[in-house]
């Protein structure tokens, strides 16, 4: 069980603050998701406590969860945006997030994209290859603008997380390589429309061992080293993401203090402004995903089934990533069953739970997937034709519904016959 101090049982009734979940699914529906906007504040003021020893800015991976609530609540707080999209880049904006306070980041950026961020004047852009860094500055030059860019390095360190979410091994699509660093200092004094402020990694994602942070950073700082020593005035060392959060609870995450006591004294001596870019690790615990039972069914075998009206449509991370999310009943029963906890979809990845041990519930009643805060709704599809989720949002005793349900018009509101 993930109980927290924001998603608790009274009275065998699981609450979110002060709102009992049941009330939010009668007024607003199932699926839904369910976010704390305490949980949101108390994560990064969190994350800030840990590292408040180093001069840092921290920008939200709006990646994770790009609600616009949400987006808001971490700029409300000071908080900067790290974006992957030209959409990205649009809802940061959108939300009161100013320009210079946003890294446009992005293996793939399209050449719109690239002179959409220069024309908002964002903080920086982070080049992942030679042939970016050309692109970058022919079109500043077209704008008559001077682009701060930052360079993302792979650093060739393999973190054991899911292949999936692994990012900083030679392998993978990110960053420039190693091998390519004489050649990329080179080029930059070749290109004038380009100002180089900052150096970059993000090795991956749910890293709880602080020690593969360590040995990127390693990497990073010879890198900044040998910058200077070329001339070059890089202000900001970007150490990414990827700090972890707890799913299961019998797994649990690594204390950000701890990568605190690593990263601290390594960067301190730089003398530079160092830039977080924390996604999950601020949004995964503060959401659930409230589901009804349609049906109860037992196969041949004897094997239980709970059909659920949520689905991998909504949350695809079981069956992308086979992650464990804990699954809870909305009222709690004394007795239990196991069963697997499945979805509508035609798919057989289409599971939140497999042969889990939970309360006796009956249909029409409710189960909470929990920590569903990060890469649930932002991945969520319209495959069979499903309506995306309705949004609430949860500060103490106050409700706010910061995303409506789709309707069947929306799904077909951009095609033509």
């Amino acid at each position: 069980m993930l109980d927290s101090n924001y998603f608790y049982y009274t009275d065998k009734r699981l609450n979110c603050d002060e709102v009992r979940l049941e009330e939010l699914a009668s007024t607003f529906g199932t699926p839904l998701y369910v976010t704390s906007s305490k949980s949101l504040v108390d994560s990064y003021n969190a994350f800030e406590h840990a590292f408040r020893a180093l001069p840092h800015f921290t920008c939200y991976s709006v990646k994770a969860n790009f609600n616009l609530s949400v987006i808001r609540a971490f700029a409300e707080l000071g908080c900067g945006c790290d974006v992957n999209s030209g959409g990205e880049l649009y809802r940061a904006l959108q939300a009161g997030v100013a320009p210079d306070k946003i890294i446009f980041a992005g293996v793939g950026k399209k050449h719109e994209e690239i002179m959409y961020s220069l024309k908002c004047g964002v903080f920086m852009l982070k080049a992942e290859s030679i042939s970016e860094l050309r692109s970058i500055d022919r079109i500043a030059g077209e704008l008559g603008k001077i682009a701060s860019v930052a360079l993302r390095i792979n650093p060739n360190v393999t973190a054991e997380t899911h292949p999936y979410i692994t990012t900083g091994g030679s392998k993978e699509k990110f960053g420039i390589d190693e091998a390519e660093i004489p050649e990329v200092f080179a080029l930059l004094g070749q290109l004038p429309n380009l100002r180089l402020i900052g150096l970059d990694m993000h090795i991956g994602s749910q890293i709880f061992d602080p020690e593969y942070y360590v040995a990127a950073t390693v990497k990073l700082l010879a890198l900044f080293n040998l910058s200077k020593t070329l001339g070059f005035a890089v202000e900001f060392l970007d150490i990414g993401g990827g700090f972890p959060v707890t799913y299961d609870p019998l797994k649990p995450a690594t204390l950000i203090e701890r990568f605190a006591e690593k990263l601290v004294p390594m960067l301190q001596p730089a003398g530079v402004t160092v830039i977080f870019e924390p996604g999950r690790y601020l949004v995964a615990n503060a959401s659930v995903l409230l589901t009804k039972i349609l049906y109860k069914k037992r196969n041949h075998a004897g094997k239980e089934f709970l059909v659920v009206d949520a689905g991998m449509t909504e949350l695809i991370r079981p069956a992308l990533y086979q992650s464990h999310h804990e699954v809870q009943a909305v009222s709690r029963h004394d007795k239990t069953v196991v069963a697997d906890v499945v979805g509508p979809i035609c798919e057989s990845s289409d599971f939140f739970a497999r042969h889990r041990e939970i309360d006796a519930v009956e249909e029409g009643e409710l189960l909470a997937v929990m920590s569903c805060g990060a890469y649930a709704s932002v991945m969520s599809s319209n495959y069979n034709g499903r309506l995306r989720p309705a949004e609430v949002m949860v500060n103490g005793s106050e409700v706010k519904l910061v995303r409506k349900r789709e309707s069947y018009e929306q799904l077909i509101l951009n095609e033509l016959l």
